[in-house]
């Protein structure tokens, strides 16, 4: 190995550059493992970027002309000037490596290309959004190269992600992917080890962004390539518990010339702490079993009485010691709860200062207090409002009888909630106070009801599950005609698998780096709905054209980044349209979608869903136009994300030097500090803020000023710094 060095360093002295690959190359070869998945990396993945504008210092490919299906020149070349001529616009280029040679050429017969070795500087355009969750965060949809905006969200949310469930491309041999801009067939001899070296990289970028204490990471595949996947993640989370699970999506099977395959294969990697949740599941899930414990559990809830009992839901007055408003003023607060109907609260106020006893007056509502059956002014249980407002949210908070002091306040403490979570109890969803409905079997004993027939077999049989009816056809259905798809996912199935791990998150971030259709955010605004959740998805797809539409689009002149390419693209075409029927419940031409959602939760799909979604598309900066505060447009979504992806955004810099959104601040002008953080202050939502400056002393001087709960962040350094680093390269 010595001697291999040494030879290296020589090289690296009469051609840096040829000496840099060598040395790289050397690396991946020597950190070979003895035993396990050995496979080739090849050289970095490489991404076209048809629309970008062509700059000096950019790395470009020359096109074929309009109108051949041929292959173009796959070299590299490096944009040395850009000049206007006669009504042309010129580049000058020089090839890469250590042939310089160089040749003019119309920009509009270039592509701007980047290299998974290179650093990115990520941004986000908005293409579009629809908005019916009011202040509910975002669903988000990227359109660009998955491995560029894992990279992005490394920014956003790095250890944030409860879930990531992707499903890559199998690998079968057809033309369903692609390396480095060209589709892997068949009869490629390296088309495994390409699918590794893909797969691997961005698995490495998404180990980033879970959550190291307690997530889940699901990933499907078939029999093409299930061994070299099941090695892949052993070796890239040694730390996980993994499983595989066997889930029949396809009744009839299918084959060539042997058994007819009619299932598929879902690994599921957990980290920390996370365990499937324990649902209420019909006899389909148990198929395989016969007189098993679920079957016995099933008999007996059948052949004895039995009822079921709520968790123990108790008053939010403060009872015992340091129950007085006295003895902690700030428990002193008004709830609001509005009559009509089923009383609900929808408010909560600010403690009341000593000395002033009624709460403000808010049309239509009534305010609580917590005054004894006396008269004498006591405390609520929870103390800070913010923590009362998370219970809220929670499901853990209703309103009991009315009374004379307006209704007694119900909550479910600690403990209670906690057994809720855990499995012991059946979580039925939200009644329409939008609090909790959960429920355990007990006998007319008293005794508990086994219930781990909730954890599910490792071998899925579900009708629901049917890749074609609830797959491909309700696509149809929703888009309001034909547009092919191929192997879309059954609805339902990706519904079942993400409610094991998401069923006790109301709040949980779900990400999918291999979008496709859309089916994991449709999935996620149901079991939204089920349980008057929040969860939000982050949907990652590019743009591409199926292999046949390319063709025939090559063939009638037109090239990727032209319109009327782009609108076949499976973003454009597939999956924003279908988020968007989705939530609005109408097809792209208006007309209401025909049909009913079925099984757990059976409603017109006309009726849409109370969701938001947002859709971007991924931009490459350079660092001195972020660094000189002339890209904020493209990075003000990064930030937003980064605050919860809720609320307002702020889109430019603002004239008067800072604002204060629903979840963030920005301060660019440092001389506006004090009122901003005034602002800050008085704005409860805010979770972070962005310091606009270079000076550190001046960062942190400003940081000291605001609330505990508010993470300052340095503008852009903190956003450069990130990108700095060498993700899979």
């Amino acid at each position: 190995m010595s001697r291999l060095t040494d030879l290296i360093a020589q090289a690296k002295a009469n051609n840096p550059e040829l000496g840099k690959e060598l040395e790289r190359e050397f690396k991946v070869l020597s950190s070979r493992r003895s035993f396990g998945l050995n496979f080739e990396r090849h050289k970095p993945e490489s991404v076209e970027l048809p629309g970008r504008p062509v700059r000096k210092g950019d790395k470009v490919r020359i096109l074929p002309p309009r109108g051949t299906t041929a292959k173009g020149d796959d070299r590299l070349w490096k944009v040395l000037s850009v000049e206007r001529k006669a009504k042309k616009q010129i580049a000058t280029l020089e090839l890469t490596g250590e042939d310089k040679e160089k040749q003019t050429v119309d920009v509009a017969d270039l592509v701007v290309v980047a290299e998974f070795r290179d650093y990115i500087y990520p941004g986000l355009v908005s293409t579009g959004k629809v908005e019916r969750g009011k202040d509910k965060p975002y669903h988000t949809v990227i359109n660009g190269e998955n491995f560029h905006a894992l990279e992005a969200l490394t920014f956003t949310h790095r250890g944030k992600i409860d879930v990531i469930y992707i499903d890559p491309p199998y690998n079968t041999g057809a033309k369903d992917w692609k390396y480095n801009n060209d589709y892997v067939e068949s009869e490629d001899l390296y088309r495994h080890s390409k699918w590794l070296a893909m797969m691997e990289r961005r698995l490495l970028v998404a180990k980033e962004l879970l959550k190291p204490e307690d997530s889940v990471l699901i990933v499907t595949i078939d029999e093409k390539e299930y061994l070299r996947l099941g090695l892949l993640l052993e070796q890239t989370f040694p730390d996980a518990r993994i499983q595989m699970i066997s889930s029949a999506i396809n009744p009839k099977g299918s084959s060539r010339n042997g058994f007819r395959r009619s299932d598929e294969y879902l690994f599921i990697v957990m980290f920390g702490s996370v365990v499937p949740a324990r649902l209420n599941l019909s006899s389909e899930w148990s198929i395989y079993f016969n007189e098993s414990k679920s079957d016995q559990v099933a008999k007996k809830q059948t052949s004895q009485l039995t009822k079921k009992v709520p968790p123990e839901w108790t008053s939010m007055m403060r009872r015992g010691t340091s129950s007085l408003r006295k003895d902690v003023p700030n428990g002193f607060y008004p709830i609001y709860v509005n009559p009509t109907g089923i009383p609900r609260v929808v408010e909560v106020g600010e403690p009341l200062p000593m000395g002033v006893n009624e709460a403000p007056a808010k049309k239509g509502l009534v305010a609580v207090l917590p005054l004894r059956s006396n008269g004498e002014q006591g405390r609520w249980q929870v103390v800070r409002r913010t923590e009362f407002l998370q219970r809220l949210k929670q499901g853990r908070v209703r309103v009991g009888k009315k009374t004379k002091y307006g209704y007694v306040i119900n909550y479910l403490p600690d403990g209670a909630y906690k057994a809720v979570c855990s499995g012991d109890f059946h979580i039925e969803g939200r009644a329409e106070d939008g609090s909790l409905i959960a429920w355990k079997l007990l006998s007319e004993s008293g005794s508990d009801i086994d219930n781990d027939s909730r954890v599910p077999p490792t071998q899925w049989h579900v009708s629901s599950h049917n890749a074609s009816e609830n797959g491909t056809t309700l696509i149809n259905a929703i888009l309001g005609r034909l547009r092919a798809f191929d192997y879309a996912k059954s609805l339902y199935a990706v519904e079942d698998l993400l409610r094991f791990f998401v069923a006790e998150r109301p709040d949980a971030i779900v990400l999918d780096f291999f979008a496709g259709s859309g089916t994991t955010a449709h999935a996620l605004m149901r079991l939204n709905k089920l349980d008057k959740g929040s969860r939000q998805s982050i949907l990652i797809t590019n743009n591409e054209v199926s292999a046949d539409d390319q063709t025939n689009l090559l063939e009638s002149g037109l090239r990727p980044g032209d319109a009327e390419w782009e609108k076949w693209g499976i973003c454009d075409y597939i999956t924003k349209p279908r988020i968007a029927a989705a939530i609005t419940g109408k097809t792209p031409e208006g007309k209401k979608i025909k049909g009913d959602y079925k099984f757990t939760d059976e409603f017109p799909m006309a009726q849409g869903f109370d969701e938001n979604a947002e859709f971007f598309t991924l931009t490459y900066e350079t660092p001195i136009a972020v660094g000189h505060n002339r890209a904020f447009a493209r990075v003000a979504p990064l930030l937003w994300m980064r605050a919860g992806s809720a609320g307002r955004r702020i889109d430019s810099v603002p004239k008067r030097g800072w604002d204060v959104a629903d979840t963030y601040g920005l301060l660019v002008d440092l001389d506006q500090a004090a009122v901003f953080c005034k602002a800050v202050e008085a704005e409860e939502g805010v979770k972070i803020v962005y310091i606009v400056t270079d000076d550190d002393r001046r960062f942190q001087s400003v940081a000291r000023r605001l609330p505990d709960t508010v993470e300052p962040v340095r503008l852009y350094e903190s956003y450069l710094n990130n990108f700095r680093f060498s993700f899979g390269r």
